[in-house]
């Protein structure tokens, strides 16, 4: 039987705490809630680390979160050696939010690589410090620096990054919106979540799950670290916190 778990963050990607009841815990000791903000591993983004505290104050440390049987199961993995909570328990989480708004500002970067590489996905890894997203470009006629400079004018021009939700029929009828070659979103519940950048969507629209920051001004500094060829047509870009290091 698989559990479905309302994921909160969804919604509101900036919810650090909340409040949950324990609904089941697997034979491996993972804890599934009835709601959660944490997000679980998918579309290379990881899962959120933290914590559950019970009634009498004590803490259960969150290690992972993955999903369960279905996406919609989502699975709180302690660390070892915790005790965990029985069903029915209530409890209130608290995520490792430095580390989850990195991720936030780090997957938005992502979006906008895809935005100045308009080419085929075949790959992406997002982490907190270093995140690549591998591109098919029949050429390499891209340049760190140029690449660089045209994610920084996104960055500083400050675009509204917002979600919003189309049928499966409005998916089939617009195939640019999946820039990944491979991985095609989840179709079938007749509500595929949009991923969209800049007033009205002028910038970017894309299917994604993740967790984004509002803006890309949040974004921050960024650059590209390197350019690696991962193949004739495979190129893997590599995106870094902070300014581009003096050459």
């Amino acid at each position: 039987m698989a559990y479905r778990t309302e994921a909160l963050f969804r919604d509101d990607a900036y919810l650090k705490t909340a409040d949950a009841t324990v609904v089941a815990v697997n034979d491996r000791g993972g804890i599934i809630l009835d709601r959660t903000i944490f997000y679980a591993t998918s579309g290379g983004q990881p899962g959120d680390t933290g914590h559950l505290e019970r009634a009498d104050g004590s803490r259960v440390a969150i290690a992972a979160t993955i999903s369960g049987e279905t996406k919609d199961e989502i699975i709180h993995v302690p660390a070892p050696d915790h005790a965990v909570p029985e069903v029915g328990e209530k409890v209130s989480l608290a995520i490792d939010w430095e580390r989850r708004h990195l991720l936030m500002r780090m997957h938005a970067a992502c979006h906008l690589l895809t935005v100045v590489c308009p080419f085929p996905i075949t790959g992406a890894s997002v982490s907190e410090d270093d995140s690549r997203v591998d591109f098919d470009i029949p050429d390499a006629s891209f340049s760190k620096e140029e690449v660089t400079a045209r994610l920084m004018d996104l960055v500083r021009a400050d675009h509204p990054i917002f979600t919003r939700l189309i049928s499966d029929e409005e998916l089939a009828a617009n195939p640019g919106l999946v820039k990944s070659k491979n991985v095609r979103p989840p179709v079938g519940t007749g509500r595929i979540r949009l991923v969209c950048i800049g007033e009205n969507a002028s910038v970017d629209s894309q299917p994604c799950g993740g967790t984004h920051v509002k803006s890309t001004g949040e974004v921050g500094e960024i650059h590209i670290g390197k350019i690696e060829k991962k193949g004739r047509e495979n190129r893997r870009f590599r995106i870094r916190f902070g300014p581009m290091p003096a050459a």
